[in-house]
């Protein structure tokens, strides 16, 4: 559904994406992990339309991209967007006026589950409360990709979980490309099931979360027995305290040497350390 063909894109002489390829071909909520500046942001506007590539081709929906051929089929939806400053319930119906297949009535559900007050218009909403009505109608238009550039910005803890509990549901109700640019990696993976993590600019890893949770993990123990046991593996970290070493793997499971701990990687902790190790090797 979406391709990207040797992509580079520069900003005169900054370059935010280096000859990446990348192929998302099925549905799924996939997370885009990337520190600031990795290139998320231009990734996405990339996919919508918004500007073009450098070098590269970028296809959606079978279709060359470019802001003079952006894709119907995306929506590109910033935490910041700003809407017409009518009422919030008008807003709604306004969207579901406009865009064949809005779903007005998942819309108002959500209204009230935010306890979003319909007769309140836009501008009167606080900054988070602004966002949340931005996510509810971009959620229910049912486009066939749905791009969010940290959708949770400004969000208290409760309203984080509504929100991925609000975006699992809509992805339930209506199956497509959901991409997610988000720094909150762990409460992400919750929902996610489809893992893209980008890095000055390159596309580290594209994988499903069921592959990471399988192949990432940590070991612990005396370096002199659990180094032997690390040939031929692949350690995308190490962190040495005097005799003991602790080696994080994303490769296939062993069985740890007598001594040696054995521990789950959180996404979280996967991500940082598949970012340090490139980082160093760059």
């Amino acid at each position: 559904m979406i391709e990207f063909r040797n992509v580079t894109k520069r900003f005169g002489g900054a370059t935010a994406l280096d000859w990446v390829s990348l192929n998302i071909t099925g549905n799924g909520i996939y997370s885009l992990l990337g520190r600031n500046g990795a290139g998320k942001t231009t990734l996405l506007k990339l996919i919508a339309g918004y500007i073009h590539a450098t070098e590269g081709e970028v296809i959606v929906d079978g279709k060359p991209v470019t802001p003079m051929n952006a894709p119907s089929c995306a929506q590109f939806i910033e935490s910041n967007a700003a809407q017409f400053n009518m009422k919030v319930g008008r807003l709604l119906e306004a969207a579901s006026d406009l865009q064949e297949g809005f779903d007005i009535a998942f819309a108002k559900r959500m209204l009230t589950r935010f306890q979003l007050n319909p007769h309140k218009r836009f501008n009167q909403l606080s900054f988070g409360m602004k966002t949340m009505v931005t996510t509810i109608l971009s959620l229910s238009n049912n486009s066939k990709a749905l791009l969010l550039d940290e959708p949770v910005l400004g969000f208290d803890a409760i309203m984080r979980s509504r929100f991925n509990a609000l975006l699992y549901e809509s992805y339930e109700l209506h199956p497509r490309v959901i991409i997610v640019s988000t720094h909150l990696i762990d409460e992400i993976a919750k929902i996610t099931q489809k893992l893209i993590i980008i890095n000055d600019g390159r596309i580290l890893l594209q994988a499903d979360i069921d592959d990471i949770d399988e192949k990432a993990y940590s070991l612990t123990g005396p370096s002199t027995i659990l180094a032997p046991a690390l040939e031929g593996l692949n350690v995308i970290g190490r962190e040495a305290i005097g005799g003991m070493l602790a080696a994080y793997i994303y490769d296939r499971r062993i069985k740890p040497p007598a001594g040696v701990m054995v521990d789950r990687l959180s996404l979280q902790d996967f991500f940082i350390k598949l970012v340090e190790g490139d980082e160093q090797h760059a």
